[in-house]
C-alpha cells in the first residue's frame, strides 16, 4: 500500500472518450529552451483506463500510473478534477 505514492501522477484535459473504457487524455507542460531561453508549450498524450465510463470530452482529469492494461494503456483515472458544462 506505501508503495503506491511512488507512482507517478498527472493532470490533463480529455480529448478523446469514444472508446469503451479507455480516454485519450492531454498534458500540457511549460519547457525553458537551452539556448534561446524562452519558454514553450509541450503536449503529450496518454491513453488511460476509465472503468466506470464517465469522463466526457473536455473534462479536467488525474490519472495515475499502473501496470500495462493492453498495448498503448498504462495509465487509470484517479479523479475528475472539472468536468465541462
Amino acid at each position: 500500500m506505501e508503495k503506491r505514492n511512488l507512482r507517478k501522477d498527472k493532470v490533463g484535459v480529455v480529448v478523446s472518450n469514444k472508446m469503451d473504457k479507455s480516454i485519450v487524455v492531454e498534458v500540457s507542460r511549460r519547457v525553458r529552451h537551452s539556448k534561446y531561453k524562452k519558454f514553450l508549450n509541450r503536449r503529450s498524450t496518454f491513453v488511460a483506463h476509465d472503468e466506470k465510463d464517465e469522463c466526457n470530452e473536455g473534462d479536467t482529469v488525474r490519472i495515475m500510473e499502473t501496470r500495462p492494461l493492453s498495448k498503448r494503456k498504462r495509465w487509470r483515472l484517479v479523479e475528475i478534477l472539472e468536468r465541462v458544462k
